[in-house]
């Protein structure tokens, strides 16, 4: 069965990311073309990026960099849950991501953003940190904006059109993900 994480893309205190992400999984949760799971970066409270080695190594000597490549290469594909702030995302996904390289290649990704601007801003950014990755990210997104989907700017409640955007960006994800296990057959260079 095909394997999705859905990155909780923020560790700030009070953060909205935790319960998009719950939504998103919820919605995912009902679907039978794959198995969905919640991948909190509090649960992987990684340093500055501190590996001797560049990540296109795949030499770790640390075990945070360890157990957090061991979560993502057990995944064929990923929605990643990101904020936008200041135009971009959050420095702690970037370092998360930064942390690995072959662990991403030749796996989907879709993006489920919020902010001011729904986040579309940091989406572009996302877009092209996955094309060096080898990540195939799919076109549908999902972008969430304080203003409309939010309560308060605190309390998601996303309209019922977002289902729709959602709905399609994670066939797009599951399709792309399974379409893509023969290269991840390969070992990547």
């Amino acid at each position: 069965m095909t394997r999705i994480g859905i990155i909780v893309g923020s560790t700030r205190p009070n953060r909205n990311s935790e319960q998009v992400a719950a939504w998103v999984h919820g919605v995912a949760s009902r679907r039978d073309d794959a198995v969905f799971e919640l991948i909190d970066l509090r649960d992987f409270p990684l340093p500055h990026l501190d590996e001797a080695l560049l990540p296109a190594f795949g030499t770790y000597e640390n075990e945070h960099t360890k157990q957090w490549a061991g979560t993502i290469a057990s995944f064929d594909g990923f929605v990643i849950v990101t904020p936008e702030y200041n135009h971009s995302i959050p420095g702690v996904l970037k370092n998360a991501i930064d942390y690995l390289y072959a662990e991403w290649a030749n796996k989907s990704v879709g993006f489920v953003s919020y902010g001011m601007a729904g986040g579309a801003r940091a989406v572009e950014h996302l877009r092209t940190i996955a094309g060096n990755l080898q990540l195939a990210d799919v076109r549908q997104q999902v972008t969430l904006h304080l203003m409309a989907d939010f309560q308060d700017l605190t309390v998601f409640k996303p309209g019922d059109h977002q289902l729709e955007s959602l709905g399609s960006m994670l066939g797009q994800v599951v399709s792309w993900s399974a379409a893509l296990a023969p290269l991840r057959a390969v070992p990547v260079s």
